[in-house]
């Protein structure tokens, strides 16, 4: 259903069962798949495409240019997947011809209420951004990350699946899979067991993340040697394996 208060440009392609809200404005070169749901007052710009099966609630603006002061209003582009839930006031940036001039989401976001996403980013599935998390250009999410409320991430950040961040959190290096972390200074606690228990990790495969995790937080070692002796784990525990490959790419080192 679309409210007679929408306005929809002609050139938009929306499917057939797509509702749009009252007051809201889809721009043209916007396609939305079958079953989103958009509520009321929400703007969302093209070249975007929202997958199937989203929910994006009052006030947000999706698809809007980048606040990138390089940005001269060129074709850029975001990627929405399917089943996200966007609340109210979310923002969400095209990306940039300085990287891959795409915005990406994946599937299955949380995205609460005033959460924002900058250009360039690149977000995974089943991420949770709790109310106000922020993520700056050029950050990659991997997928089951939980971003605590207010979490501030900088720019080129790459924050790895399963990792936790606490309320209030200011992220300014690359967090590693399964790696909790809280407190001003923000700085590394442990794992995120909880979060792996309830996403049906075995207690010996979570034994074995608690081994790696020591390996690079408590052993002493540098980056190197962890990365050496993370290998050797990896060859029985495949869970410990994409830590290997994280710490392997990280370009701005990682928090510790």
């Amino acid at each position: 259903m679309i409210h007679p208060t929408a306005i929809i440009d002609p050139t938009a392609e929306l499917a057939e069962d797509v509702s749009i809200g009252p007051y809201s404005i889809v721009g043209p070169g916007v396609q939305i798949d079958a079953g989103t749901v958009v509520g009321s007052h929400v703007v969302i710009k093209g070249p975007t495409f929202i997958g199937k099966d989203n929910r994006i609630f009052q006030f947000s603006s999706v698809g809007e240019d980048t606040q990138d002061m390089k940005y001269r209003g060129e074709p850029t582009r975001l990627e929405v997947g399917d089943r996200n839930i966007i609340r109210e006031y979310c923002t969400i940036h095209r990306g940039t011809v300085q990287d891959k001039s795409i915005t990406q989401v994946g599937s299955d976001n949380l995205l609460m209420a005033y959460t924002h996403v900058a250009h360039d980013c690149v977000v995974g599935d089943h991420v949770i951004m709790a109310n106000a998390a922020s993520i700056a250009g050029h950050v990659q999410v991997e997928s089951h990350a939980i971003l605590g409320g207010f979490t501030l991430v900088h720019q080129f950040c790459k924050i790895g699946q399963y990792s936790f961040s606490a309320m209030g959190s200011i992220l300014s290096r690359d967090i590693p899979p399964y790696v909790l972390v809280g407190g001003q200074p923000t700085k590394p606690h442990g794992i995120n067991a909880v979060g792996l228990e309830r996403q049906g990790f075995s207690q010996d495969a979570i034994r074995q993340i608690k081994k790696a995790y020591k390996i690079v937080y408590k052993s002493g070692l540098k980056l190197e040697a962890s990365i050496e002796a993370l290998e050797e784990m990896a060859e029985e525990t495949p869970e410990v394996d994409c830590m290997v490959t994280f710490l392997k790419q990280t370009q701005r080192s990682i928090l510790r």
